[in-house]
């Protein structure tokens, strides 16, 4: 169980059994199912058999890879090649299935890695059977199962409660009503609800399919490729490309029919080159590819990638808030200090008064009481482990539990009622002294200058007062202030460098005294952070909360229902926020971000709600997840620019044709050979590459901006170096085919060299590696017979290379006209990449 992240005071509720419920109704605990009932129930099929995924099916992953229209599009003309021949001509065909094969694969590694992640960070809920309690997994579940609950602790089935120890349970993901609900013995409890405070235990009346959650429940944890900027930017291209790609199929289909009126097959032959390089075929695969690849990096770092486009989202955060309770610490805490109030210990048995009015208890009253406390926790949290370590659990019969109330983040202390040895009765509270004591206190003071420290702080204190009066702090004389110390996690001032470096904005919300959490965070060199703010005195007014959470850096004493509230002030203000947590109290802020991020040893409501889950509870992945992020948008966007230059000068090239009723300039192997050296190959590598790049909005446009006027100039260059070599010979085809595909490869190089800026060793190799590849194929003959390529003479070949010379040079000026207009230094292809984070690796 997860320690709540305000961490004011630390309890699950009480740990005996058969006594009293809070609300007068008896909770007798039963043995539960034998092992023979249980075994009845799963031959009978009545399981909690929900197949909950955390990725698509193989069936699925195949059908979106393969069924595509543009694999349809390209289907239809390889069939066709396949009829006319010949078979080099089909070889674009080849490399649609080499591509669609690669990205199924990379896809099937990417689910094994989730479902086995997914696996590891599965609820395993408690139940009784035999008279014991144990651990199962969801799907073990069978119908009238007990199921044992405690804070944290997620409703996976649908049931009846048969034991509460002031349970209450929070129903806000189904019903959207963010109070807490009371739970008494004979009252229902819904799959998809979490517990808030208390324990208790509930019969399974609805498994399965029956659930009342099961069908959200199994959605939500889909591994998907929907719902992302990036994704929603490339559909709108494809669509568009869609519409453009029919009519001037069409027009071409109808000139080469008339313009090779005497060889039909030579028309389809070159209809098919013109129609296959319009299709950026390979852009929504190359898409897939990174991601997946990205959700197997991650995996490799323990981190659960829960809904995919969370890579994404994450890459576009622009503020992140942390909780301090197992994010910035560990869970695990040390009592350091139980220090009276009002001066020494008296030595008497129990409480007595001293000369300035404040009472004083022995000291070893006050451990034996701590003790019985941890003694009625049946499942402590790591301020009460603490406590349980320092001391113990007092001896039986010493110390009896008469009631007990549990922690909640809403009252911030917890309390429990004792016959105490000597047989007197009394309430034990344990909580945030600036809650439980009156403002001017002296012992504030001592408690604040505890906390400037970085220490931990609660009080604990005593009254007459029943727990069970309508305010059970009436009276209440405060003992001691018990101390206790955090372990900061290692990593976490590392981190906050990283996106103190990255402009991501971090702010620290924690339940904690708010100068304890600014000690904690300017420990950690959070900037703002010597300025923390009592979250009690913000305004409720949207706007005005907007304005304060963008003003400081450390908040305290934060209400969950706060944190939600906080979360949606800087969304309104623009912000990108991610939220995360590990308690039930950060729940309802993690659904309302646009990432949530939960700890691997959080509860279950919280990795329920959550996109990407922390597995080994590392603050330091986060950083990884921004890297992979990053490398998907800034990667995409390049090789997108990359895809869509092919599309525009093909669409022009097709419409000059038309237009001019001359043969297409090229056949199918021209164009495949084309497209797999400037844009196949080259955009695999640029797309898998480091980039560390900030993410951006405005995707369609940006890359509109350059692949738009880069495909005019390939395509106005391309065809004037085609005419005037048809002007020259115009019998000779092959020549006219073979200047123009120089020209071509010598424009299409030039684009390439400016989406791969900046340059790096590798970057230059690849760029120099495709241009020796096409050497190849024009002075190798048996390769030149295979492309039909022969350059015709010295005249016809410098004037293809002069035209690509001064393509480039209005490439270039283009393309800093364009930045400039932008109001930018420089476009993203040319932008130089941010420095690499603690996680990502260096480009090149």
């Amino acid at each position: 169980m997860t320690h709540p992240a305000d961490g004011t005071a630390p309890f699950g509720g009480p740990a005996h059994s058969g006594g009293p419920d809070p609300d007068g109704a008896e909770a007798v605990p039963g043995p539960g199912l034998t092992s023979a009932e249980v075994a009845e129930r799963v031959a009978r099929g009545e399981v909690n058999d929900v197949p909950v995924r955390s990725s698509r099916s193989a069936k699925e992953i195949v059908r979106a890879n393969v069924f595509t229209r543009f694999n349809a599009i390209i289907g239809v003309m390889f069939g066709i090649i396949l009829v006319v021949g010949p078979i080099q001509d089909g070889l674009f065909g080849l490399v649609i299935v080499a591509n669609t094969a690669i990205g199924i694969v990379q896809e099937l590694r990417a689910k094994r890695t989730l479902d086995s992640l997914a696996l590891i960070g599965e609820a395993k809920p408690q139940v009784r059977r035999d008279g014991a309690a144990r651990q199962v997994a969801t799907a073990g579940i069978v119908l009238d199962d007990t199921v044992l609950l405690g804070i944290g602790d997620k409703v996976v089935v649908d049931g009846r409660v048969t034991e509460a120890d002031g349970l209450e349970v929070d129903e806000s993901l189904l019903t959207g009503e963010p109070d807490p609900v009371h739970k008494r013995p004979g009252d229902e409890v819904m799959s998809g609800s979490f517990v808030v405070a208390g324990s208790g235990a509930f019969t399974a009346s609805r498994v399965g399919r029956e659930a009342y959650a099961a069908r959200l429940a199994e959605e939500a944890s889909k591994f998907t490729l929907v719902r992302s900027e990036l994704r929603s930017g490339i559909n709108e291209i494809l669509r568009f490309i869609t519409y453009l790609l029919i009519p001037t199929a069409l027009g071409l289909v109808i000139s080469q029919l008339a313009v090779e009126r005497h060889d039909w097959k030579e028309a389809v032959r070159r209809m098919v080159a013109g129609i296959v390089p319009m299709v950026p075929e390979g852009l929504v695969l190359l898409t897939s590819v990174a991601f997946a690849i990205g959700v197997i990096r991650l995996g490799r770092k323990q981190c659960l990638v829960q809904e995919l486009p969370a890579i994404e989202g994450l890459a576009r955060v622009d503020t992140v808030c942390l909780d301090k309770t197992g994010t910035l610490t560990e869970g695990g805490m040390d009592l350091v200090e139980l220090r009276p109030l009002g001066g020494r210990a008296s030595g008497t048995d129990g409480p007595s008064g001293a000369a300035d009015g404040r009472h004083v208890a022995d000291r070893e009253v006050l451990e034996q009481a701590l003790g019985a406390m941890g003694g009625a926790d049946a499942r402590p949290n790591p301020s009460m482990q603490a406590v349980i370590a320092a001391y113990g659990r007092p001896a039986n019969g010493e110390w009896r539990v008469v009631d007990a109330v549990p922690f909640s983040s809403a009252r911030k202390w917890s309390g429990v009622q004792l016959l105490e040895p000597q047989g007197a009765e009394a309430s034990w509270l344990l909580g945030a002294p600036d809650v439980l004591l009156d403002r001017g206190d002296p012992a504030l003071a001592e408690a604040d200058e505890l906390g400037a420290r970085g220490l931990r702080v609660l009080l604990l204190g005593r009254t007459g007062t029943r727990l069970d009066s309508p305010d059970p702090t009436a009276g209440l004389q405060p003992l001691a202030l018990v101390v206790l110390q955090q372990r900061l996690r290692e990593d976490a001032a590392r981190t906050l460098r990283y996106f103190q470096g990255q402009q991501v904005r971090a702010k620290v919300i924690s339940g904690d005294a708010a100068v304890s959490v600014g000690a904690v965070a300017e420990h950690l060199g959070l900037p703002g952070a010597e300025r923390p703010v009592d979250a009690r005195t913000l305004p409720e007014e949207p706007e005005a909360l907007a304005a304060a959470m963008d003003d400081s850096s450390v908040f305290g004493r934060v209400a969950p229902r706060q944190k939600r509230d906080m979360v949606g002030a800087l969304q309104s203000h623009g912000h990108t926020v991610a939220m995360t947590g590990d308690g039930v109290n950060d729940v309802l802020a993690l659904k309302d971000a646009d990432i949530g991020v939960a700890m691997g040893t959080g509860s279950d409501a919280t990795k329920a709600v959550a996109q990407i889950v922390l597995l080994d509870d590392r603050f330091a992945t986060l950083p990884s997840v921004v890297g992979e992020g990053r490398r998907v948008i800034g990667n995409i966007e390049r090789v997108a620019t990359l895809f869509l230059v092919k599309t525009v000068y093909s669409v022009l090239l097709a419409l000059l044709v038309v237009f001019t009723q001359v043969p297409y300039p090229f056949l199918p192997r021209h164009s495949t050979a084309l497209s797999t050296l400037t844009i196949g190959v080259p955009a695999f590598f640029l797309a898998l590459a480091p980039n560390n790049e900030r993410a951006r909005t405005g995707f369609v446009r940006r890359v509109l901006r350059l692949a738009v006027p880069a495909g005019i100039i390939a395509g106005a260059a391309t065809f004037t170096s085609y005419m005037l070599a048809r002007s020259n010979d115009s019998t000779d085809l092959k020549a006219d085919t073979s200047v123009a595909t120089l020209t071509l490869f010598l424009v299409a190089m030039w684009v390439l060299a400016i989406v791969a800026r900046p340059y790096t060793w590798w970057r230059l190799l690849l760029i120099g590696t495709m241009g020796g590849a096409f050497a190849l194929v024009l002075v190798v003959p048996w390769l030149q017979d295979f492309f039909q390529l022969s350059l015709p003479g010295w005249r016809d070949t410098w004037t293809g290379v002069l035209i690509a010379l001064a393509a480039g040079v209005l490439l270039e000026v283009s393309w800093r006209v364009i930045a400039h207009r932008m109001g930018e230094d420089e476009p993203p292809a040319g932008r130089a990449e941010s420095p690499a984070g603690p996680a990502s690796g260096q480009d090149g």
